[in-house]
């Protein structure tokens, strides 16, 4: 089995997995993958009352909890702007541009 940790930017392709295969669990933390957003989440915390219910529905952790237990404004590094954030918001805390 081939390890993915030895792919590298001096990666020749012959050293290269092939397409589709998928060695390794992987998830959004591991890479940054805010570059692919087409829209943004802009957080109102005037209109937030911490229910936290965007926390565990967004795909890509982007909604971060402090020690309190309170969300923070997105990690946009990680956030693609799905939207499901905003819809799940009871309190349209979260709004799409």
């Amino acid at each position: 089995m081939y390890e993915s940790s030895k792919i590298n930017a001096k990666s020749t392709w012959e050293e290269m997995t092939p397409g589709g295969t998928i060695y390794d669990a992987g998830n959004s933390v591991d890479f940054k993958t805010g570059d692919w957003r087409s829209k943004k989440p802009v957080f109102d915390r005037e209109k937030c009352k911490q229910c936290l219910l965007c926390v565990p529905c967004c795909p890509d952790s982007a909604i971060p909890v402090n020690e309190n237990g309170e969300r923070e404004d997105f990690n946009y590094d990680y956030c693609k702007g799905c939207g499901v954030c905003a819809k799940a918001c009871p309190f349209h805390a979260i709004e799409m541009e």
